[in-house]
């Protein structure tokens, strides 16, 4: 309260006191324009004065213009402080360090071509909102919330809400993970994750060997943190084996990143087979892999294969980072790590450090939802609509574009090469003219280099544009390809 700090004294009448105690917290910027004084009842018996003392001294401010009161409200501060500070304007894109200007650089939503109203736009793989469980989840809402709103709503813990974990620990149970010596840490989202991983467990200079192509918001993570991102080439059933030994022993890399299935952006999923070479790899060499269970769920053409993490046993060399955001519910931003208990252990302080927690309403509520079978009802009727979107896809790509590889086996998107050595950062800019969006092979490449490949994300779009904003590509593909 102003007057807590006023002492009075009996040389000087007291209302004149109260005036330039007023006055000075105005010119001092202590009391900002239209801001409210205490009533005169209020300061009468913080002063221990008569109340008509202070109507007085109100009454001289609001004569000299320094005040003014409205009826039945009170009084309130008429001036604003006048002060002959300099202006001062840092410049701030000077003072940006390298992680920050990496994440500037190399963020595509500043970056990349934007999109305007009426355009076919195949940049996004965010699924179709109109899918989502809506009433099922305002029923695990209002139920959570009946049952422990008031703790929910209050801090919680780093590690996260334990009825999520246990629900989590069982699923990569299902998924064929041993959870004997493992442990669970929710993350809001796969970012979240990776970047708890990297924070902790990486310093600049250190080499990360991963897909080519890979991951954008990967690339982007790695290369803030100063790290070296080597890229091993791919084929038909993802990394090859032999290129990663060689790769490995070359740079004796701090990790390897892979996303065995529906690996972004070229859809491939990693065959049983590879995984075992793979893994054997990585156990040869006492190699750390990060593994991005990503898309796990959206199978179109065959059955679930273990992730990688399943093959460890006894071994602690993989940790996995799940997410369940490309298919349900991405503004909640919930994913998670499952690694060895000790990583946990280290990975919690993180966390609390950086983050303090995940919502605890956004995890009740998620596990009321999946526990209740809603989930289960979703990923079925998900499943047939993204399949019939993903066939016509394909089924239009195969009319209207020249390509040589056709990558995809679920998820929300498909990657092309062309069969014509075209650069797509060209073509997009001339697409772009057409009103039509794509994302260039370049952005997921970790050397940067100019590609004639191009992912097309579809879960958004109507049937009708597809198919037109295909042939629009198709067309200008034709236009690049020299006789």
């Amino acid at each position: 309260m102003i007057f807590s700090t006023l002492i009075l004294n009996q040389d000087t009448p007291i209302y004149e006191q109260i005036e330039k105690h007023i006055e000075k917290a105005v010119k001092a910027g202590a009391l900002i324009k239209d801001s409210k004084l205490p009533s005169t009842r209020e300061a009468s018996s913080v002063l221990g004065i008569s109340r008509n003392t202070v109507l007085t001294a109100y009454e001289n401010l609001e004569s000299r213009g320094i005040i003014y009161s409205i009826k039945g409200k009170g009084s309130f501060v008429k001036e604003e402080a006048k002060n002959d500070w300099q202006e001062v304007n840092i410049k701030w894109k000077q003072r940006i360090n390298s992680y920050g200007q990496t994440c500037e650089q190399m963020d595509i939503i500043k970056t990349e071509p934007r999109y305007e109203k009426g355009m076919i736009s195949f940049k996004s793989i965010a699924p179709e909102g109109n899918l989502f469980d809506v009433e099922e989840f305002k029923r695990a809402f209002l139920d959570v919330m009946a049952l422990e709103g008031e703790k929910l709503l209050n801090y919680g813990y780093a590690k996260g809400y334990r009825d999520l974990i246990e629900y989590l620990m069982n699923y990569m149970v299902g998924k064929g993970v041993d959870g004997n010596k493992k442990d669970i840490l929710i993350t809001n989202g796969f970012t979240e994750g990776l970047d708890l991983i990297l924070s902790t467990y990486t310093q600049a200079g250190d080499v990360i060997l991963c897909e080519s192509p890979t991951h954008h918001t990967t690339l982007k993570m790695m290369r803030a943190y100063g790290l070296q991102v080597v890229g091993v080439p791919m084929d038909e059933q993802g990394i090859l084996p032999e290129a990663l030994e060689t790769a490995i022993l070359k740079h004796k890399p701090k990790w390897v990143y892979l996303t065995p299935s529906y690996q972004n952006p070229t859809g491939i999923v990693m065959s049983g087979e590879r995984r075992r070479i793979v893994y054997g790899i990585l156990s040869d060499y006492h190699t750390p892999c990060i593994e991005d269970g990503f898309n796990e769920e959206l199978l179109y053409s065959s059955s679930h294969i273990m992730p990688l993490m399943a093959l460890t046993g006894e071994s602690n060399h993989i940790i996995y980072i799940g997410s369940l955001s490309k298919i349900l519910f991405p503004g909640l931003r919930l994913g998670w790590i499952m690694a060895d208990s000790a990583c946990i252990d280290t990975l919690e302080s993180v966390k609390r450090a950086k983050t303090i927690h995940t919502s605890f309403v956004d995890q009740a509520v998620f596990v009321q939802y999946m526990k209740s079978g809603a989930f289960e009802r979703y990923v079925k009727k998900a499943k047939k609509y993204y399949r019939e979107k993903y066939l016509y896809t394909v089924e239009q790509i195969k009319e209207y574009i020249p390509y040589e590889k056709l990558w995809g086996e679920g998820g929300l998107h498909i990657f092309i090469e062309l069969n014509h050595k075209i650069d797509t950062r060209e073509l997009l800019k001339q697409c772009y003219r057409r009103g039509v969006l794509f994302m260039p092979g370049d952005i997921f490449e970790p050397s940067m280099k100019v590609t004639s490949s191009l992912r097309i994300g579809f879960a958004r779009l109507k049937k009708e544009e597809i198919s037109k904003g295909l042939k629009i590509i198709g067309e200008e593909i034709s236009k690049n390809i020299i006789p």
